[in-house]
This record gives structure tokens, C-alpha cells and sequence, in this order.
């Protein structure tokens, strides 16, 4: 099996202006769904971002606030998992609570393999 990064964006907006229920009913979609790829052997590892972070650019390594990007375009965490095909993983990631939103988004990349 392959591994797949999974960077989640949007759903900022949405969820700030859901109820308490409703932000907590989301919170348990999350819960249940990497539940559910942890108990199927496939979850590596989730974590969500702060919005908050440092960029580091060129050979000068200057050193700026960022990130420097609209909010809906910003990554809020990112899940790795395990899977046969980008197929498999794609057909994974459809099943992501950010895409209640109708601006959330689930990019998946394959992550290759570092020979060494």
C-alpha cells in the first residue's frame, strides 16, 4: 500500500457560523470518520494547523509572517492514510466531513517514496 496526504481548506466560515450542536455534531463526523480508517488500518496520522505560520524564502532565508493566501485557500490539518491505488484514496477522501461545506476542499497528493 501506498501513503496519501490529505490537506483539508475552507469550512472556516461555515463552521464559525453553525451553533454550538451543529459545530459539535461536525466535530463528531470528524471523530467518526478517522475512527473508522484508524479501525481499518489505514490512518498514519491527523492533526489540525494553527492559522498562524513562518515562511522561510531563498538563500537569504528571509523570515516572514504568514501564511500569505486567502483564508479559504488556507490548509486547516491534514490526514495521512494508507491505500491500495490514488483511486482507493480519492474514493477515501470523499468521505471527509470538510465537504459538508460547500467551500471545503480535500487535496490528495501520493507521498513518494524517499530512496536513499
Amino acid at each position: 500500500m501506498k501513503e496519501y496526504l490529505f490537506l483539508f481548506r475552507g469550512g472556516n466560515s461555515s463552521l464559525a457560523a453553525q451553533s454550538a450542536e451543529e459545530k459539535q455534531c461536525h466535530m463528531q463526523n470528524w471523530m467518526d470518520w478517522m475512527s473508522g480508517l484508524a479501525k481499518d488500518g489505514l490512518l498514519i496520522g491527523a492533526q489540525p494547523l494553527n492559522g498562524t505560520g513562518k515562511q522561510i524564502s531563498g538563500r537569504s532565508k528571509i523570515v516572514s509572517d504568514g501564511p500569505f493566501i486567502e483564508g479559504k485557500e488556507m490548509v486547516g490539518g491534514y490526514l495521512i492514510c494508507k491505500a491500495e491505488s490514488y483511486d482507493r484514496a480519492v474514493e477515501i477522501s470523499k468521505d471527509c466531513p470538510i465537504l459538508e461545506f460547500e467551500d471545503g476542499k480535500v487535496e490528495v497528493r501520493e507521498i513518494q517514496e524517499l530512496k536513499m
